[in-house]
């Protein structure tokens, strides 16, 4: 269930970041939600290879470099997704900023609340 969860706040999330960065399109929710599958599974495969190997690179960026990284794999899903396109690197490394934050915020809204120690 917590699955099925993710992947649907992944898909709100794509969602959002087409309807506030410019240059991101998805249409409808099925592309949406075909989108998050295809950027999650890009992401750890080949996003978790990149990330590996350029690590020297983000530790000197103070991990900047990572947004490049989701950038290029937001613009790989997109040559995948029918439905979803992204029109240029700027606009996909404004989706990955974007996407980034509203992923967290929508996990933080969704996930119960632990008691601290």
């Amino acid at each position: 269930m917590r699955l099925l969860l993710n992947w649907v706040l992944s898909a709100l999330a794509v969602w959002i970041v087409s309807r506030i960065v410019p240059g991101v399109v998805v249409h409808g929710a099925a592309a949406a939600l075909i989108a998050a599958l295809v950027i999650g599974f890009v992401n750890a495969t080949l996003g978790l290879f990149l990330k590996v190997i350029t690590f020297p690179l983000t530790l000197v960026t103070f991990g900047l470099f990572w947004f490049v990284i989701n950038a290029a794999m937001l613009e790989l899903a997109s040559a995948i997704v029918p439905g979803f396109r992204v029109q240029g690197f700027g606009a996909a490394f404004m989706g990955a900023i974007v996407l980034s934050v509203v992923n967290m915020l929508l996990r933080w809204l969704v996930e119960p609340r632990r008691e601290r120690l």
